[in-house]
């Protein structure tokens, strides 16, 4: 956790506030949250373990934070069914809906692009 009063924290909310595609890249950056994402997207909804399964590698930590952090945004959402044993699935928001576009034309780019 920065403290809110360091430049590089300052910097990045201000391009946060200022520029879509930071705010964009901020929503879905990092290791995991597109893969999650792209997981979800190619499914109605899936349960965390079905997700973990799909994402050989992860930690069952980072698999928690990335969901969560998914969750908060607005980009997907947790249904939890109060049952014995739990039952817990994600699907993903409208809002998460909307950046399937995205995603496809960034898959295309990378396949296109990618040094062999």
């Amino acid at each position: 956790m920065r403290k809110e009063t360091s430049t590089n924290y300052l910097n990045e909310r201000d391009l946060t506030e200022t520029c879509g595609m930071f705010y964009t890249l901020s929503l879905i950056g990092g290791r995991w949250k597109v893969s999650i994402l792209a997981a979800l997207l190619d499914n109605q909804n899936l349960r965390y373990s079905q997700i973990k399964n799909r994402l050989p590698g992860i930690t069952e930590r980072m698999l928690i934070k990335q969901l969560k952090e998914l969750q908060t945004d607005g980009i997907i959402s947790r249904h939890d069914y109060k049952e014995t044993p739990p039952r817990v699935e994600y699907r993903v928001t409208p809002l998460g809906k909307s950046l399937e576009p995205i995603l496809e034309e960034m898959h295309e780019w990378g396949k296109k692009n990618k040094v062999k």
